[in-house]
């Protein structure tokens, strides 16, 4: 078998069991990897009604076919989880090695289950694998781990932890890859600290074989020759990274400020790409093997680290009313080192500032006052006081009060920066996303509503949005499946994908075979969901985005039209009127024996 090693590690906390089992090639081929195998998985084997804090969740750490090879931009690799936030499935992804190193160990997938009775990690260092006492690294934030681990283990590993947050079961936390890096939404740092697994470190040694390596280096070539000439993955995000599209976003009225009270912020050029670099970047890094080299070397006083990117500095700046770049920095590195999603962390504050200033109660901050932030991330990491309530992210908060109206959440997960008032297939993706509000998960459609990739099309218009929207579901699952980063899609079509698929498996993959593939694990995404009791009723965004009006801007005076878009995408997926997959697409897909939970 090539492209996949078609081995699972399986280690049970409660009884330390360690066993490999094999795969079947037809469920690779059919659900691809990284996201797309987990998806399958956690359908499988967590149950309806599963707390996702309990010892029979699972942590699956899978690999994508394309993981290891010299495909660009997929040092890449995905967590699954039934989400404590959110009650969703939830997956989320990362760069740097552990991907890497997992497939050398000869594994596409770690799946964890139970519960240890004390503090431990796990090594897998090509087939050595052991459970160790984590009491010494108990409280550490995730820096001091990694540099722990990388004392007492050996220094080219990679590690995956949680910090404080985590530890904590902190609704809002995070699993921190190598110290700086996430995999970030939907609260896995809880999962990891409800099993009492502080960390995982893998090192793999061994090859990742491809099929036909005259093909791969031919379409390693023709992808890197894409990835050169766009302009986003050559110029924008090497020279500026993820934040480039601060500007851009202002000026198109859609980049969130006071909790989503406004569509511009005022001082946006203050946290924008082009003045991070002007005043604190030092120099570029980037994950292993990729050509786009999007995060940034910052120094800023006598802090030095990398970022913020776009989303984190938005989340902690503008939507929290702030506009100071080195606090935000400062920030940023805060919530990675006590591991804290800085989007559900920037929505939570935000909610609690507007629900303080309109008297509803005192979180003790307000927007704006940057002095007081570092001091709530840390609250909220350890639930000190206030913090404890915060601690359960926006969605807990504002119910508490009998205000949800003032949480920007879908599906109980804090919406990132873009305004979907000025992109209204944004707002479809949002309501639709398998993991609440997520711009990737529900459809990157800032890509043709404002970036104009793959082409141009009118954001404020609201016909037409479903197939577009849908189509860009599908190929996203696909992507986070094999797996590549999402920036590279900015040049890479499924043709493409579905080419160096092909050349690493030796199986013929034409672009709608990756299509299905994508759609296909969309769909048991949403089937898992429907069986946790979601509905089509749960596919909305929150009331100010549908019924309060831009008020200034380039989108002035606009709202989601989200009725009329829904009843498209419904029809477009051949969805029932309550949002269920009909049996006829399910057999298209091949998923019929699990239309009722089978």
């Amino acid at each position: 078998m090539y492209g996949w090693a078609g081995k699972i590690l399986r280690i049970n906390l409660t009884d330390k069991s360690i066993n490999e089992e094999t795969i079947e090639e037809s469920l690779l081929q059919r659900y691809i990897g990284g996201r797309g195998l987990g998806a399958r998985v956690l359908y499988d084997e967590v149950g309806p009604g599963t707390e996702p804090l309990s010892p029979d969740n699972l942590l699956i750490f899978a690999a994508g076919p394309l993981t290891g090879t010299k495909a660009p931009s997929s040092s890449r690799y995905s967590m699954t989880t039934k989400s404590p936030l959110t009650g969703t499935i939830c997956d989320a992804n990362s760069g740097g090695k552990f991907g890497v190193f997992l497939k050398k160990c000869g594994l596409d997938a770690i799946i964890i289950s139970g519960k240890s009775d004390k503090p431990v990690y796990i090594t897998v260092f090509d087939k050595n694998v052991e459970i160790k006492d984590a009491s010494h690294l108990w409280g550490k934030d995730t820096q001091e781990t990694v540099l722990a681990l990388k004392a007492s283990e050996g220094g080219d590993i990679s590690i995956n932890c949680i910090g404080p947050a985590g530890e904590n079961l902190v609704l809002i936390s995070c699993v921190i890859n190598d110290g700086s890096r996430a995999l970030a939404r939907g609260g896995g740092g809880a999962v990891m600290g409800s099993k009492n697994l502080k960390a995982v470190a893998v090192r793999g040694t061994g090859n990742v074989e491809v099929a036909d390596p005259d093909f791969m280096k031919f379409m390693t070539y023709e992808a890197n020759k894409l990835l050169k000439a766009h302009p986003i993955t050559s110029k924008g995000l090497p020279e500026l990274g993820s934040s480039m599209l601060v500007n851009v976003m202002n000026r198109a009225g859609i980049y969130p400020s006071r909790n989503f009270q406004n569509s511009t912020f005022d001082k946006a050029s203050e946290l924008s790409g082009e003045t991070v670099a002007d005043r604190l970047v030092t120099g570029k890094t980037g994950c292993r093997g990729c050509l786009i080299r999007c995060r940034r070397k910052i120094k800023t006083g006598n802090f030095e680290g990398e970022g913020p990117e776009y989303e984190s500095s938005w989340a902690l700046g503008p939507n929290c009313g702030i506009d100071d770049i080195e606090i935000l920095a400062k920030a940023n590195d805060q919530c990675a080192r006590l591991g804290l999603d800085t989007i559900s962390t920037g929505g939570t504050l935000a909610c609690a500032m507007e629900m303080t200033e309109n008297g509803v109660v005192d979180a003790g901050i307000r927007f704006g006052e940057k002095e007081k932030l570092l001091t709530m991330l840390q609250k909220i990491a350890f639930r000190d006081g206030f913090g404890d309530e915060l601690a359960e992210g926006s969605w807990r908060f504002s119910e508490k009060y009998n205000v949800p109206q003032y949480a920007m959440q879908v599906k109980g997960l804090e919406l990132p920066g873009y305004d979907p008032r000025g992109a209204q297939g944004q707002g479809l993706g949002y309501a639709t996303s398998n993991r609440g509000g997520c711009h990737l998960r529900g459809g990157y459609m800032i890509g043709p509503e404002v970036l104009g990739t793959p082409r141009l099309i009118n954001r404020i218009s609201f016909i037409g949005k479903a197939g577009h929207t849908v189509q860009l579901q599908n190929i996203g699952a696909a992507a986070d499946s094999l797996v590549v980063c999402r920036f590279a899609m900015f040049a890479l079509s499924d043709n493409i994908l579905a080419r160096l698929l092909s050349a690493v498996t030796g199986i013929q993959y034409a672009p709608e075979d990756l299509m299905r593939a994508g759609e296909r694990i969309f769909s048991i995404e949403r089937l898992y969901n429907l069986r946790e009791g979601f509905s089509g009723s749960d596919d909305i965004l929150p009331s100010r985005l549908l019924n309060e009006p831009v008020k200034s801007g380039p989108v002035k005076g606009n709202v989601v039209h989200l009725e009329e878009m829904l009843k498209e995408y419904y029809e477009f997926r051949s969805w029932d009127e309550n949002g269920i997959p009909k049996l006829g697409k399910l057999k298209e897909l091949g998923l019929e024996s699990i239309r009722n939970g089978s």
